[in-house]
């Protein structure tokens, strides 16, 4: 059986859940600290680097047949790449009616407290708020879709699949990914203090579960990790889209 690890790393290393653990513990651990201290300073510009390395792991620690085995090659079915661009489009935007529905603009609501680490001024003419929202939607568009998505769905959900298969792995990396969003929305920083929200954690944390498997399923039907990332872009793209737009408006 052709080895997916490099010669250095297969060493050390076989390409199984231990393998797909040592990373998420390795990588996750760090990301998390990095995004509650972006919240409580307003700035994620050290995320930014997390989400470069995740990016990297697969060209670090995979030769190329493994990098091919996870998903780095040519889509087989280009069709689904535009489902993904509309799964994503639309899951975002089911997101945000749920949350106007149960937290309207309290900082309960995931959106509405994300949307802060944006550093949107409350008094911002149309013209600065279009510059201001066409770069963060860039910046989300590219970082954390292709960072995230070759990581969790890439090199991690692969390791975990060569011990128990596919649909455990997409369970397993999808846990991962809802869990490490927490730091996002769930342990929130609000009045100078953290506070645990439990019944917006667990909505938050099942739609982020429901949307990594969402990501997987597009990696699966593209043939491609390519499926994935287009789907967390434009699954980004429509939450910055509402929080500068719906939600600064109100």
């Amino acid at each position: 059986m052709e080895n997916e690890l490099k010669p250095l790393w297969s060493k050390v290393f076989s390409f199984n859940w231990k393998f797909g653990l040592f990373l998420i513990l390795l990588l996750c651990i760090p990301r998390i600290v990095l995004v509650l201290h972006g919240n409580v300073i307003g700035n994620m510009q050290f995320v930014g680097i997390m989400m470069l390395i995740m990016a990297i792991a697969p060209f670090i620690f995979l030769n190329k047949y493994g990098r091919k085995k996870i998903g780095i090659k040519k889509p087989t079915n280009n069709l689904w790449l535009i489902i993904a661009l509309i799964i994503g489009v639309v899951f975002s935007i089911l997101l945000y009616f749920l949350g106007e529905a149960f937290y309207g603009n309290s900082y309960e609501n995931w959106y509405n407290y994300i949307g802060k680490s944006y550093n949107i001024p409350l008094e911002i003419d149309e013209q600065s708020k279009l510059v201001m929202f066409g770069i963060s939607a860039l910046i989300g568009m590219t970082f954390s879709p292709i960072g995230e998505e070759l990581f969790f769905r890439g090199i991690v959900h692969s390791s975990f699949a060569n011990s128990v298969g596919d649909r455990k792995a997409s369970l397993i990396d999808s846990s991962a990914f809802a869990i490490v969003h927490i730091s996002h929305f769930g342990l929130v920083f609000h009045n100078q203090q953290w506070e645990f929200l439990l019944v917006p954690t667990l909505i938050w944390v099942l739609s982020m579960f429901t949307v990594s498997i969402l990501f997987y399923v597009c990696r699966k039907r593209s043939g491609s990790i390519l499926g994935a990332i287009i789907c967390h872009s434009s699954f980004n793209l429509g939450m910055t889209y509402c929080i500068f737009y719906p939600i600064v408006a109100n």
